[in-house]
């Protein structure tokens, strides 16, 4: 078990994890709001 876990929280997962995360918030948190920032260039 212990080798198990040393294999799943290395750095490189942790951060994947991380990045993952903030980016699952970063769309929930604009899903709500309206999207203006796409039509800028337009």
């Amino acid at each position: 078990m212990k080798k198990l876990s040393q294999i799943l929280f290395t750095r490189e997962n942790l951060l994947a994890v991380l990045l993952c995360l903030i980016l699952i918030a970063l769309v929930i948190f604009t899903a709500d709001t309206s999207p203006t920032w796409i039509y800028q260039g337009f």
